[in-house]
């Protein structure tokens, strides 16, 4: 249940509004784990649950009077980036001052940029738009508490191999990552061995799926 996986009061109220009553099984094996600050590697197909599992316990640890940017969260593409951040919308009511925005390519820079400047502690993107921000300055990362790769394994499909490397070398070396893959193919033990440290794996069959 999701009271037993030390979730703050406020958040299991959202949670429970929304009409979940039990967690998944990737849920119920990836927030504790994500609570108390280990990285995470996932294994789990889309359907899982995973969404919730990184934006529970990353939505627990924001600090709400910080307007930084404290959790980064990579997507390979934007209809992922604003279903992402559509579900920590969900979420957000139970943490007043905090906000998520999206960010991705195929759109006009003047709302995502005006969003930015809001102080957004929470940012959903695709890796092209979050560097080119990067390398604008108008996205800060140095206060990153949290980096999150969802859909790791697309993310590499779809050639974003370099903008990954020079994105995560520009971050934080004392964060939480937590890293979620359909497949752990030779390219993403790499991601896990250069981006991660001591991550505690979860690999959920696919016959749980939601």
């Amino acid at each position: 249940m999701f009271p037993d996986l030390g979730i703050d009061p406020e958040i299991l109220k959202a949670i429970e509004k929304l009409g979940f009553e039990q967690p998944s099984p990737i849920q119920a094996e990836a927030i504790p784990v994500a609570l108390s600050g280990r990285d995470v590697v996932g294994q789990s197909q889309t359907g899982s649950g995973k969404t919730m599992a990184f934006a529970i316990p990353g939505l627990q640890r924001i600090n709400a009077n910080d307007r930084a940017v404290q959790m980064l969260v990579m997507c390979p593409t934007r209809e992922l980036a604003m279903q992402v951040c559509t579900e920590f919308h969900k979420l957000i009511p139970s943490r007043k001052n905090v906000l998520a925005t999206p960010i991705y390519g195929g759109a006009g820079y003047d709302h995502q940029i005006r969003a930015l400047k809001k102080g957004s502690q929470i940012v959903v993107g695709t890796p092209g738009r979050i560097l080119d921000f990067m390398r604008r300055g108008t996205l800060k990362l140095g206060g990153l508490k949290l980096l999150v790769f969802d859909e790791a394994d697309e993310m590499l499909d779809m050639g974003f191999r370099d903008e990954i490397q020079e994105l995560v070398d520009e971050l934080p070396v004392e964060r939480q990552t937590i890293l979620f893959s359909a497949t752990i193919t030779k390219q993403i033990r790499n991601l896990i061995e250069n981006y991660t440290r001591d991550p505690e794996t979860i690999t959920i069959e696919q016959r749980t799926l939601t």
